[in-house]
């Protein structure tokens, strides 16, 4: 199982109805077929730089790469990150003890930048740490 944890903050000028509305989206996308189990709302931690979390649990390689390229998830993330001011992606973890498995799932999120260079530019600036 691999599980994926994104901490984001919204920006500050957005309406609760919006931040609900990207709430149901993220929600949408923890849903999708490839996804195990998902879970989106409060961060627990670090209030001062994330208020809000997104955990999905994905079966394997084969089931993350369907969850990357989803049609639900591609359509989601456009409608998402304009409302969003940062993003951390990870950590990440997993029970699979394949050594070379940070590294084949970096290589699949490099290849979706490469993939989708209008995601790339719009995902980038939110960033943390960068």
């Amino acid at each position: 199982m691999i599980v994926h944890t994104l901490r984001f903050a919204f920006k500050e000028d957005i309406t609760e109805e919006e931040r609900e509305h990207v709430l149901a989206l993220m929600r949408r996308t923890a849903s999708v077929e490839s996804v195990s189990f998902g879970t989106v709302g409060q961060s627990l931690g670090e209030k001062d730089r994330f208020t809000h979390a997104y955990c999905v649990g994905i079966a394997d390689m084969d089931a993350l790469r369907r969850y990357m390229h989803d049609p639900v998830h591609l359509a989601g993330d456009p409608q998402i990150l304009p409302y969003l001011s940062r993003i951390a992606i990870g950590p990440d973890l997993s029970d699979d003890m394949t050594p070379t498995l940070a590294t084949d799932i970096l290589a699949l999120h490099e290849e979706k930048l490469t993939l989708y260079p209008e995601w790339a530019a719009q995902i980038g600036p939110l960033l943390a740490d960068r």
